[in-house]
């Protein structure tokens, strides 16, 4: 006589309230440590340009001037950097608040998506202007927190987040 032995594992849902399996569950986290990771660093990034005043000058050691204009000629995209030389000043602070906004956005998980393309956009721009020169291709960060946005950009934060938070309120409104 032969026993056959069937185990199945129910790796449950996650509607409604319920809790599911553990696999299930931890796909709710897997971008967690990505969305902490962007959102703290960018809110210290935007920090750390707003209350550098070196870096908010037109000119001088350090200043956001002198960066666009020793990057101009060996940027992908020139023109990027000719728009950043109108207003030096202007683009620091444009790029600092883009950091904060982008990092707390991401954070706190409001309006995620929003915020990762936000921070996309940040990446890449930098990655065309100020990183493009360096070699090898992969020592230059920003074309690797462009890769670690996308995740964020096609998934955006449908846990631990306003957005999550927005949407079950919505659902429970007549």
């Amino acid at each position: 006589m032969t026993h056959t032995y069937r185990t199945t594992v129910d790796y449950g849902t996650v509607d409604g309230g319920r809790r599911g399996g553990l696999r299930e569950r931890a796909s709710h986290y897997a971008l967690l440590p990505l969305r902490l990771f962007l959102g703290v660093t960018f809110i210290y990034a935007g920090i750390d340009k707003l209350t550098d005043s070196q870096f908010m000058a037109a000119s001088g050691q350090g200043s956001v001037g002198d960066l666009m204009r020793s990057v101009r000629d060996s940027s992908a995209v020139p023109a990027l950097v000719d728009l950043a030389l109108k207003s030096p000043e202007g683009f620091g602070h444009a790029i600092a608040l883009g950091e904060l906004a982008v990092g707390i956005g991401t954070l706190v998980g409001l309006l995620a998506r929003l915020a990762a393309l936000g921070g996309a956009l940040i990446s890449l721009s930098l990655w065309l202007t100020v990183s493009w020169q360096t070699e090898p291709y992969y020592y230059g960060n920003d074309l690797a927190y462009l890769m670690a946005w996308l995740p964020l950009v096609l998934a955006g934060a449908s846990f631990l987040s306003l957005d999550a938070l927005l949407a079950n309120r919505r659902r429970r409104m007549p």
